[in-house]
């Protein structure tokens, strides 16, 4: 992989367009890594991230016609959305298959939010990433839509085949858990002092 060139977006996206090998592996080479940590913020295991990975990479090649360069970043918008959707696709399919559990419990059912001004700032980001991939799928895929990628309930709902309560009640139910975690890594590392 050494004799790679670096092509500026516009210039690798129509290096793809053509077909051009050497584009393909320049793609892959500059946002494997990263694309890699979109989809491990939905998919759990190792296997299944390959696989989803693998299907994103055939669908950006095969798609590039349909992707239109409107400024620098386009491109690496227009691949981690690809590699969302088929994580999402992925998870829609376990979901089918009964391995994804939605709570539909309702959301005025619930107590109150949980704070939104919980410091995080000792908390390392690994550590932080770990935290929200323990969630349980429901809720790490609605927190992921909802909080990194700024998504609407109601377009999650869609994309997730959920209500849209379903996909409120979700994220708070992620937010809750993910402050008992915090709680306790903090409360950790003060008895560890």
């Amino acid at each position: 992989m050494g004799g790679i060139v670096k092509h500026s977006e516009q210039e690798l996206a129509e290096s793809l367009r053509q077909g051009d090998v050497l584009a393909m592996e320049e793609l892959y080479t500059r946002y494997a890594d990263y694309l890699t940590g979109v989809c491990s913020r939905y998919i759990i295991e190792d296997d299944d991230v390959k696989d989803v990975l693998q299907e994103s990479f055939i669908k950006i090649f095969t798609k590039i016609s349909t992707f239109s360069y409107v400024g620098e970043g386009s491109l690496k918008a227009w691949i981690k959305q690809v590699v969302v959707n088929e994580s999402l696709q992925h998870l829609r399919a376990q979901k089918r298959h009964g391995m994804i559990v939605f709570d539909v419990e309702r959301v005025e059912d619930q107590v109150e939010e949980p704070p939104e001004d919980t410091d995080i700032t000792e908390i390392p980001s690994d550590v932080l990433w770990d935290m929200i991939r323990e969630l349980p799928p429901g809720y790490r895929s609605v927190f992921n839509l909802y909080v990194i990628e700024g998504k609407r309930h109601k377009e999650i709902a869609n994309l997730l085949g959920i209500q849209e309560q379903t996909s409120a009640s979700q994220l708070l139910r992620a937010k809750r858990l993910l402050l008992k975690r915090i709680n306790e890594y903090k409360s950790l590392k003060q008895e560890l002092r």
